[in-house]
C-alpha cells in the first residue's frame, strides 16, 4: 500500500501562527492570546461555511500523510476524510498554551479539545489536555486521555508520559506493584525524561521499584488492568510504511526520522522485522501488478 509522504502546504495562517508563537516566546502572552483568539474566530467561521461533517464525511487538519494513514488504521473510521488545508490543530494548541499562561484553564481546556478534534493522532495535545483535567480535579478524564495515548502514540516520549500518568495514579491509590509495572514500561523505552528519573529515584528500594518485579509479572498485572506493556504495533507499521515511501521519493532525512521513531517505540529487532515484511509485501505486490 503506497501512502506518499508530503508536508501539507498551508496558507497565510501558518505565518500568523509563527508570529503568535514569537509573542509567546517573548512572554507577550496577552498579545498572543488576542491574536490567536481572532484567528480562531475566523477559522470557526470558515469551518462553519465550508467544512460540514456528516455521517459520510469528516474533516481534519493532519500535517502529514502519516497522521492520515495512522488514523485510518487505528480508528477504523469508515467516513471519507478531507483535509481542511489549514493548521487548525496548531492554532488551538497555541491558543491553549496562551490561555494556560494567563490562568484561564477553562478556555485552555476548550482550545485543546479542538486541537485533539482536528488532529486526533497528535498525542501531545491529549497529554496536555489530560494535565489540564487533572489540574481541574477531573481524574477520570485525566486517566481516559492518558489511556488513549497507548493506542495512538507515534513518539516514545508520549508513551513515557502516559505510563508516568498511570504511575502517579497508582501512587495516589496505594497500588505499589502497578506503579512499579508502569515505571518499568516507561524505563524500557529508554527515552530521556527528567520526570521519569525523579520517579525512579523516589521509588528505589521500595515496593514501587520497577526492579521489584520481572517483565512477566509486570505484563500480567498490567493486562489485568487493561493496560498494554508497550506501543501499538499498528502505529509502528504506519511509520515504517511512510519511511519506505519517503526513501523511494529521495527524502532520506524524513525516512530516517520516521524509522527512528518506529525503532524507539517497539525496539530495533521488531522494527527490522517489520521493515523486512513491508519490503516483501511491496515486492509481492509489484510481482502481481
Amino acid at each position: 500500500m503506497s501512502t506518499g509522504v508530503a508536508n501539507q502546504a498551508y496558507s497565510g495562517l501558518a505565518d500568523d501562527l509563527t508570529r503568535a508563537e514569537g509573542l509567546l516566546v517573548a512572554g507577550r502572552d496577552e498579545d498572543a492570546e488576542k491574536l490567536l483568539s481572532s484567528l480562531a474566530e475566523d477559522a470557526e467561521e470558515y469551518v462553519d461555511r465550508n467544512c460540514h461533517t456528516t455521517d459520510k464525511v469528516q474533516w481534519f487538519s493532519f500535517p502529514t500523510i502519516f497522521e492520515r494513514l495512522c488514523y485510518r488504521r487505528v480508528e477504523n473510521d469508515p467516513r471519507e476524510l478531507y483535509d481542511v488545508g489549514e493548521p487548525l490543530d496548531r492554532l488551538y494548541a497555541d491558543l491553549g498554551l496562551a490561555c494556560v499562561r494567563l490562568g484561564d484553564y477553562a478556555r485552555a481546556t476548550e482550545a485543546l479539545k479542538q486541537a485533539v478534534r482536528w488532529n486526533p493522532m497528535e498525542c501531545a495535545y491529549r497529554l496536555n489536555l489530560a494535565d489540564l483535567y487533572l489540574t481541574n480535579g477531573d481524574g477520570r478524564e485525566f486517566l481516559a486521555l492518558s489511556f488513549s495515548v497507548f493506542e495512538r502514540a507515534s513518539n516514545a516520549q508520549h508513551l513515557v508520559r502516559a505510563y508516568l500518568n498511570f504511575a502517579r495514579h497508582y501512587e495516589r491509590t496505594g497500588q505499589a506493584e502497578l506503579r512499579a509495572a508502569c515505571l518499568r514500561c516507561a524505563r524500557r523505552l529508554e527515552m530521556p525524561s527528567e520526570q521519569l528519573e525523579a520517579e525512579l529515584d523516589a521509588v528505589k528500594g521500595t515496593d514501587a521499584d520497577p526492579d521489584s518485579l520481572d517483565d512477566a509479572r509486570a505484563q500480567q498485572i498490567l493486562a489485568e488492568e487493561g493496560l498494554p506493556e508497550g506501543a501499538n504495533a499498528e502505529v509502528a507499521v504506519c511509520l515504517l510504511m511512510c519511511a519506505s515511501d519517503a526513501a523511494e521519493a529521495g527524502d532520506k532525512n524524513l525516512a530516517t526520522d520516521l524509522t527512528v521513531r518506529a525503532r524507539d517505540l517497539i525496539g530495533a529487532p521488531a522494527a527490522s522485522a517489520l521493515i523486512q515484511l513491508i519490503h516483501e509485501t511491496d515486492e509481492e505486490a509489484e510481482t502481481h501488478a
